[in-house]
Parts: structure tokens; sequence; C-alpha cells
């Protein structure tokens, strides 16, 4: 929901919350890397398309009977500082991000979290330092995006009050989702966040931007395969259980549009990170 330098969030919480909700507030705060278009001369740690870096083993991924998904970004792991993170992201290696963008079929097949046939359609690659790698060109009828370089600063960032982990400091049990009698969900200090920072924007770790409902209650339903409502605790729960691994945001440099100005979001489990398992990793977008 916002990123900024933790003085200037927790100074913007003082003026708008009472002193002990403003701590509480301040102490969810988590980092991540927000990452910008970047020039040449800039500290350059990934990109938005070009052209992917992979081994000679590593197949381009394919969605099956759809075709081969386009290439989103690359990160490069070592350079993001993430000692500065507050999960275990891989030291050294790169990360690649491949989604069924629709090309192929003009948008016809959708990669939804909730449609389990579909999940094939968006990929994280992982591949490990000293791996002999080169550039691959992009699969015949696919066009790749623009390149564009990223650079990286890491800032803190705060989730919406309705996300499950901030809905159970200052409300354990209201509607998951939904606002709560709470001064953190107060339009004051709603506008006066939105006021500080209501960009998307592309990001490593910390809190994700959803543009609409919290994207970890989307994925939690997707895994639960929709059975369960959300008054049901164990929709919360799995909620919870999901970090943001990578957002990246509709950028005109990059001719990248997803949807109606929207955002792709992919999510990984703690465990599943620190095991290094990014074929794990869940993918949702949303949109305006």
């Amino acid at each position: 929901m916002t990123h900024g330098s933790l003085d200037e969030l927790r100074t913007l919480a003082l003026q708008h919350l009472p002193s002990d909700a403003a701590e509480q507030w301040t102490g969810l705060l988590r980092p991540g890397v927000r990452l910008e278009a970047g020039t040449g001369s800039d500290n350059v740690v990934g990109q938005l398309g070009g052209l992917p870096t992979l081994p000679d083993a590593m197949e381009w991924p394919v969605w099956e009977g759809h075709g081969p998904l386009s290439f989103i970004a690359s990160i490069d792991c070592a350079a993001l500082a993430a000692d500065a993170l507050d999960f275990d992201l891989p030291k050294a290696g790169t990360l690649l991000f491949f989604y069924f963008d629709g090309q192929l079929d003009d948008g016809e097949a959708l990669v939804m979290a909730e449609d389990h046939e579909s999940w094939s359609g968006a990929r994280v690659l992982y591949v490990p330092v000293g791996e002999r790698a080169a550039a691959r060109e992009t699969p015949a009828d696919l066009n790749p995006y623009p390149r564009v370089p990223l650079t990286a600063q890491v800032e803190m960032t705060m989730a919406e009050p309705w996300h499950p982990q901030i809905r159970e400091t200052f409300a354990p049990g209201a509607p998951l989702g939904q606002r709560y009698d709470h001064p953190v969900c107060s339009q004051e200090f709603l506008d006066a966040l939105w006021e500080l920072d209501d960009e998307v924007g592309h990001q490593i770790g910390g809190h994700a931007h959803s543009i609409q409902n919290p994207v970890e209650i989307e994925v939690a339903e997707a895994v639960l395969d929709g059975k369960v409502s959300w008054d049901d605790p164990r929709l919360s729960a799995e909620a919870g259980s999901w970090l943001l691994l990578a957002q990246f945001d509709s950028e005109d440099a990059a001719d990248m549009m997803w949807g109606d100005a929207g955002a792709l979001y992919w999510l990984i489990r703690p465990q599943d990170l620190a095991d290094q398992r990014f074929d794990r990793a869940m993918f949702t977008w949303q949109c305006c």
C-alpha cells in the first residue's frame, strides 16, 4: 500500500494515530526493494524485458497447449542488498520471471490464481551463480518487450489495514478484507498514506501494494480451491503464510500494460523461499 523511509512513515503514524497504535503500526513495516527504471550509468540490479540469460540446459518455459511465456524481468540477487530484507532471498544468482501475456492468442487464455489449469502460465526460474548461461533468443511469434534496466533502493513498506497480519494486530476476528473500527482504518489516516504514496511500482520483498483486495487473500483462496468462506479462520491462516516475492507494475518504458494499469504479483511461502523452490511460487494479477 505504501512505501517510504522509516522516519517519514513513523512521523505520519504519530500525526494520525494514538501513540501506542502508531508504534504498533510502525513495528509492522517491512523492508522491500523498490525497483525503478534506470540508465546505463546507474547501479543496475536487473531488467524489465529484453532477453533472458539462461543456461543451455534450461528450457524456455511453456504453458502446455498454449505456447511459450513472455519474459518479464530478471533480478540479480547479489546486487539487491538482500541482507537488508527480512526473508531468505538467495545471496547470489538470478531470478527470472515469465508470464503468458496473451500475445499468441489475443488474450483469450488468462492466467488466474483461481484456475489451477492456468498456473503454468506464470513461472519463476532461478539460475544459481556459477552456471554458464547466455542470452536466449525469444521464441518465434513472441515479441520481446523493450529492455529497461532497473535500479534498486531499500525502503519500508506497509500493507493495507485489512491485510490479514495488520487486522490480526489491531482487530482480531474482524471480517477478512474489510475495514474495522480502529484508527488505522480511519479515512484521515488512509488519505495521508495515499497522499504519501499511491504508486504500485516494481518491488522485491516487503508488503505488496495490492490494487484490489490483498493479493495474499487471492492466493490463499486459490490454494484452498475456493472452498472456504472469508469468515473461515483457515483462509486467514493460509493468507498469512504467503510473502511477496516480486511485483511488476505496468511500465510505459517497457511497453508493458497489465490489463487496465494493473500489476503482476508472485508470492511464495517462507520455507519454499529458503529452500529455493521457486517452482512453488504462486502468481496473481490485479488491475484497476
